[in-house]
């Protein structure tokens, strides 16, 4: 590869960071379809659609903030080309990581299902999500063999979203609330807890778009309720 290959390619990835920078330019970013089916505060309850995935799992001994900036680079280099195609591969968000093969447990959070956020011997498992056009048979295969395509199948997800800065602390008290909450509804947890990440690092915190969330179980009672009423009244009308 030539200089002026390198500098382009620097350029493009520069370019790829800026586009994160304002709220305007990521939402014309591809994202994760979903559709919100009910809403109680600050959580969410979606419909995810399945979707492909490039992904990546990084040493356990990396903390959370180094975890997500490796898997970073190594995701980047494969959507900018580091693949058999030879291909770039349009910028999607959220980038998002989780720790392998977390169990069930009741060791840190009490709640009805308890769980516990553990590291497996594999590590942190970071993500992108693939552009909709992909299937697993047309995705450009990863020419590093550390990272690999997978399909998310379609779920129910609760989602809790909130701004500020990206650290440990700050996901461990997210997680606490969202637990909490579908404790109360006596919900069942049926995922490892994800982070999802919107921004670039140069976005201002109080800006940015994160957010932690599991797959469950069910709906709580009150949007079965409101959606068995709801449907009700259309049939008497």
């Amino acid at each position: 590869m030539t200089h002026h290959d390198n500098s382009r390619k620097i350029l493009r990835c520069v370019m790829l960071v800026g586009l994160l920078l304002t709220g305007e330019s990521a939402m014309s970013l591809e994202t994760p379809e979903y559709t919100v089916l009910y809403s109680d505060g600050d959580i969410e309850y979606r419909q995810y659609n399945a979707y492909l995935v490039s992904e990546t799992i990084v040493s356990p001994e990396d903390g959370y903030k180094s975890a997500g900036n490796e898997g970073f680079r190594r995701l980047f280099r494969y959507i900018t080309g580091n693949n058999n195609a030879q291909s770039d591969i349009a910028m999607t968000a959220p980038v998002e990581y989780q720790t392998a093969d977390e169990k069930l447990s009741s060791e840190k959070i009490k709640m009805t299902m308890p769980v516990q956020r553990q590291i497996s011997d594999e590590g942190w498992r970071v993500s992108f999500m693939l552009p909709s056009k992909y299937t697993l048979e047309t995705a450009p295969a990863p020419s590093d063999p550390r990272v690999q395509i997978r399909e998310v199948p379609g779920q129910l997800v609760a989602v809790l979203r909130y701004s500020g800065r990206w650290t440990s602390k700050n996901a461990a008290k997210k997680e606490a609330l969202l637990f909490a909450a579908l404790a109360d509804e006596s919900l069942t947890v049926l995922s490892e807890v994800k982070t999802a990440l919107y921004n670039a690092p140069y976005t201002p915190p109080f800006m940015r778009r994160n957010e932690v969330m599991v797959e469950v179980d069910r709906l709580p009672a009150a949007a079965i309720d409101a959606m068995q009423a709801s449907a009700e009244g259309v049939a008497s009308y």
